[in-house]
């Protein structure tokens, strides 16, 4: 009897011990998740502006061009028609943000009453978003703002993301990227 209470003892010190050793991570596991490279993005892509910047207040359908002779990313609405830009200059941070909201027609199914039951599902049903959101500070008009573009997929929103990243002059910081703040050097000679 002693000698089973005295096995269960060490059985069940032997399992607790090798329970406690540190995991090992294979380095090509890790590496290559992080290190994909991503497509660049092309020179004009599908978007909804949600608002955001001084003066326009319209949330509308159209279109996000990459301006590189004039250094600025423009949004065009569906006639093709610039409606506003911002200079990569002006870009502070870029990041990328979901959300998940429930469609309209699920949101209308819902409500709808239904016997035994039958449109409780749809309360379930929920759709991510994908958005560009930007902090910008315009040199011009000393206005700084946050403002957002609803894209369509993950993909192109990594793509574009760091095409803005790389032609703004970005810094990344976890998924987004941030312009650094430079200091003035000293102008005071040293002893």
């Amino acid at each position: 009897m002693k000698l089973c209470a005295v096995l269960l003892v060490l059985g069940s010190l032997s399992v607790g011990t090798y329970a406690q050793r540190p995991r090992t991570i294979d380095p090509a596991k890790g590496d290559s998740a992080k290190s994909a490279p991503t497509q660049p993005a092309p020179q004009s892509i599908k978007a909804k502006y949600e608002g955001g910047v001084v003066g326009y207040t319209k949330k509308q359908d159209g279109t996000l061009n990459f301006d590189d002779t004039n250094q600025r990313l423009v949004f065009r609405n569906k006639q093709q028609k610039e409606v506003l830009f911002i200079p990569y200059e002006a870009v502070v941070a870029a990041y990328p943000d979901t959300q998940s909201r429930r469609p309209t027609a699920a949101t209308v199914i819902s409500n709808v009453p239904a016997p035994y039951g039958l449109s409780w599902p749809a309360h379930f049903i929920k759709k991510k978003y994908r958005y560009l959101t930007l902090n910008f500070d315009d040199p011009d008009t000393h206005v700084t703002g946050l403002t957002s573009f609803r894209v369509e997929n993950k993909e192109i929103l990594t793509s574009v993301l760091n095409t803005l990243a790389t032609k703004a002059g970005l810094t990344q910081r976890g998924e987004g990227y941030i312009r650094k703040k430079t200091t003035a050097q000293s102008t005071v000679p040293g002893p």
